[in-house]
């Protein structure tokens, strides 16, 4: 069964020493930031502090997310990480077109991730997810998206949620994570917007401090419910595989199969 990644940290490039603990932090990926929580004069500091990081393996998968692509400091972030054996992805922040994903393919031979923060970028939505093999995901940035649609409200924003949910899944990548919930403090917040993120078909959430990992992890975990469901339709399916309908009056059929063994995937992920 696929082991999906639930939990992406986010931690700043320009601070080595809060990188190694969030390494330690039980998140399934640790993305090291170059672009948005990096100040302008310590750009060049945290893309070598970053690649002098990566120069090694790391205990977990360890993603950079490097300045955007059409500024003025992409291009030395992507030469200084090519080829790192601790790098296991690059997430390109502010994505509007196929061609900007073609273009970073050619640089640097990692799986690639594609932010989309922008109402131009959700409009290319699935011509971004298709761009490139390279392409392993695409996710929000929202904070740039609310800003570029002035929206006030979350129910602005579940449109072009769904619409990258879609995206996505048409074009056969793993479902988004959701983006981060900027209030660290706001631990039930966090939690009651992980329950309609996962209900909209997202699947994890990135996260900005550790004590959000495991109310992230928690909302997205089936629930005792959930798999004794999942197991007891998988069970029926192996001894019948055509469709039918549970002794409980359920009809199940390859659609819902699939739907439980996703269910299951996620349950057993050690």
């Amino acid at each position: 069964m696929t082991r999906y990644p639930l939990t992406w940290l986010y931690v700043p490039g320009d601070r080595p020493h809060v990188v190694a603990k969030a390494l330690v932090a039980g998140a399934d990926v640790v993305v090291i930031d170059l672009e948005d929580a990096v100040a302008p004069d310590r750009k060049e500091y945290a893309r070598t502090a970053t690649a002098e990081l990566l120069a090694q393996p790391r205990p977990v998968p360890v993603h950079v997310r490097v300045n955007a692509l059409d500024g003025p400091w992409a291009a030395a972030d992507l030469t200084a990480l090519a080829g790192l054996p601790g790098l296991s992805g690059l997430r390109l922040p502010k994505v509007t077109s196929p061609d900007q994903v073609r273009q970073a393919a050619v640089t640097t031979p990692v799986p690639l991730y594609a932010l989309l923060e922008s109402a131009l970028g959700i409009e290319h939505a699935y011509a971004i997810a298709t761009a490139h093999p390279a392409l392993r995901g695409i996710s929000l940035g929202e904070a740039d998206l609310r800003a570029d649609l002035g929206v006030r409200a979350e129910a602005g924003l579940d449109w072009p949620r769904s619409r990258v949910v879609v995206a996505a899944r048409a074009a056969g990548l793993a479902p988004p994570p959701q983006s981060v919930h900027p209030d660290i403090r706001d631990l039930d917040g966090l939690a009651a917007s992980c329950a309609h993120g996962r209900a909209l078909g997202f699947l994890g959430r990135a996260a900005i401090h550790p004590r959000q990992l495991p109310v992230i992890e928690r909302a997205y975990l089936p629930t005792p419910a959930e798999i004794e469901h999942a197991e007891t339709i998988t069970k029926a399916a192996a001894s019948d595989q055509g469709a039918q309908a549970l002794p409980d009056g359920r009809f199940i059929d390859a659609a819902v199969v699939a739907m439980a063994q996703r269910t299951l995937s996620l349950t057993y992920r050690t």
